[in-house]
């Protein structure tokens, strides 16, 4: 009798001591803490030149939508992430908006984390966290007032909606749909990045021959929540600006990118004055880069009156065409070069001293107190920890292949693509759309440690517990 109780007992040391969500809110919320820690230590929120006009077209598209009050000018970003944080911060205090950011992150990661290891508890969350926080630019993006964060957020939504259904409640998966939208509408290339995994995870179902009924229902979820949110930006457009659009204000973002790349500025050299191309009339003003061509205070779109951005603007995806059209090798390989250059920037520096905020801002007047707007942020600290963390990582995951043939986590694996698809992604759009920046690389790269991590903590479990199985297996063999 002796040996049964000693066999069911090692059977017994098998399974986790607790269970992994009873202080799963504890673990959300401290998580979210230490995402904050940036802003604490800066003594406020982080900021960018495009935060004062996030918080202030919140308030007129309100005014706008809810007492008709209409205004001249809106912006050029994403009003649907400004009317999402204006209950948040109200024109008093952007604090809040840090808070929800931080906590809906580490609610996603957490939710990840459970699919992923359920005999995990909290406290091997916390650890998870704040190596990340400490490790990588996950935290500095969330203390950030822009929807760079909401990036990630949504990749994350994506797995767990297809991938990790199964471990959500339904009421969690409604709260992932609203983060979806949400994400999805407050960033151009946060649509273009979801249309790019759908289109992703459609082909390799295909190529892997994956059941259709098993995956119709996520992905048609996933193209309800796209249609809506395509369906809201048009919608609220066309009310604010009398005309249905998708971008509604925005920059010509192609046109500065193909001009800067070059292709665009020969087109226009060879084409002009005879062609009806608006951008004509500033054919002795196209030197320099997309950033000073947008701007710039010498640049066209700084210097074009209304109606000369409004033509630009009607013509930018024409033109684009046109110059492709024209220099399709020299445009490819430009393209080509300025996505390679993405993928491997990422750093820090648009973390920067910001000396255009808007002093009419009240709820952003602290900010010349922080450290930031003093410039004693440790930045480069933290540019080389963030580097040699993302190399670790992915020399981690080399070591780790072994691991992979032999368990093949197809949950894991499937995290991991998602991931490496939406990092590709995220590189291609904004290279080729916009600019490469440093920080167009770190919102996403941060998700290359935390993949990371969790491999390592699921191979640590996996060896953990082959070695008390083969001793049961001796046990029982005795008996």
């Amino acid at each position: 009798m002796s040996k049964i109780a000693r066999l069911f007992a090692s059977v017994a040391s098998l399974e986790p001591a607790d269970s992994p969500s009873r202080f799963a809110p504890v673990g959300v919320v401290l998580g979210a803490i230490l995402m904050a820690w940036p802003a604490i230590l800066s003594g406020f929120p982080l900021m960018y030149p495009d935060t004062p006009g996030y918080l202030g077209a919140g308030r007129s598209v309100a005014a706008a939508v809810l007492l008709n009050r209409r205004s001249s000018y809106y912006g050029g970003r994403s009003l649907l992430y400004s009317l999402g944080i204006l209950p948040f911060h109200l024109d008093r205090t952007v604090w809040p908006v840090v808070a929800l950011q931080c906590l809906l992150t580490s609610w996603l990661l957490w939710l990840v984390f459970r699919s992923i290891s359920p005999r995990k508890t909290w406290t091997h969350f916390l650890i998870l966290m704040m190596l990340l926080s400490l490790l990588s630019s996950m935290s500095w993006f969330g203390s950030f007032i822009m929807p760079d964060i909401l990036g990630p957020d949504l990749y994350l939504c994506i797995f767990l909606l297809v991938f990790a259904r199964d471990t959500v409640s339904r009421a969690e998966r409604i709260v992932l749909y609203v983060i979806s939208w949400w994400a999805i509408v407050s960033h151009a290339t946060h649509l273009l990045i979801a249309i790019a995994l759908c289109c992703a995870l459609i082909v390799v179902a295909i190529f892997r021959r994956m059941p259709v009924r098993k995956y119709f229902k996520p992905a048609a979820e996933l193209a309800i929540i796209l249609t809506l949110a395509v369906g809201a930006q048009i919608s609220l457009n066309a009310f604010l600006y009398g005309e249905p659009s998708l971008g509604g204000d925005r920059p010509p973002f192609l046109t500065a990118r193909l001009i800067a790349d070059g292709p665009g500025r020969l087109y226009l050299e060879k084409h002009c004055p005879e062609s009806n191309w608006e951008m004509c009339r500033y054919v002795n003003n196209l030197s320099g880069t997309s950033n000073r061509f947008l701007w710039g205070p010498d640049g066209v779109w700084a210097t074009a009156a209304p109606s000369s951005r409004k033509l630009i603007l009607s013509q930018d995806q024409s033109l684009a065409m046109a110059i492709w059209r024209a220099y399709p090798r020299e445009q490819f390989l430009r393209s080509v070069t300025n996505f390679l250059e993405q993928l491997v920037s990422f750093d820090l520096r648009g973390f920067g001293p910001d000396f255009t905020i808007d002093t009419e801002l009240p709820e952003v007047l602290p900010y010349f107190g922080s450290l930031q707007a003093h410039n004693q942020l440790p930045r480069r600290v933290f540019y080389w920890i963030q580097h040699g963390a993302v190399v670790a990582s992915l020399v981690g995951l080399a070591i780790l292949v072994p691991w992979f043939r032999r368990c093949r986590p197809m949950r894991l694996i499937a995290l991991g693509f998602v991931i490496a698809a939406a990092i590709v992604a995220n590189a291609l759009f904004t290279s080729t759309m916009s600019t490469v920046d440093g920080r167009y690389g770190s919102r996403a790269i941060w998700l290359i440690p935390f993949f990371a991590l969790l491999c390592l903590f699921q191979a640590a479990a996996t060896h953990r517990r082959a070695v008390p199985t083969l001793k049961l297996e001796q046990k029982m063999k005795q008996l």
